[in-house]
């Protein structure tokens, strides 16, 4: 079984995969109740957003985990994939600026990807 940690790096290597920008994963496991680990990328354009929520949807279908709901379409400016503890955010750069999720989870622990493919907090 795949763990809410090891999800959220599948989907962050599967949106750096298709190009995604700023891709951030953030702990909320100790600030609520509703999700584990967010992980929060941008796109340069609509089809892009497609390309990478696709991508991280085959990713992580590959590893047996199927998203419970998804939110925007093909031409959204923001997909949200619920996965049950890990929740996935891809937004045009100007919508992510605007909702400002990093800031609303100021208190997170920020999550990052080494190299080595490692994980590590900071």
């Amino acid at each position: 079984m795949v763990s809410a940690l090891e999800t959220a790096r599948i989907a962050a290597e599967a949106a750096e995969n298709k190009k995604a920008l700023d891709v951030t994963i953030l702990d909320i496991n100790d600030l609520s109740t509703i999700a584990d680990y967010f992980m929060i990328c941008s796109a340069t354009n609509i089809t892009q957003i497609g390309a990478i929520a696709d991508g991280i949807g085959h990713a992580l279908a590959e590893q047996g985990i199927r998203p419970s709901h998804i939110e925007g379409g093909s031409e959204s400016t923001w997909v949200l994939m619920d996965y049950g503890d890990v929740i996935v955010h891809i937004f045009d750069e100007q919508t992510r600026s605007f909702y400002g999720l990093e800031r609303l989870w100021g208190d997170a622990k920020r999550v990052r990807q080494e190299a080595s493919g490692k994980v590590a907090s900071s």
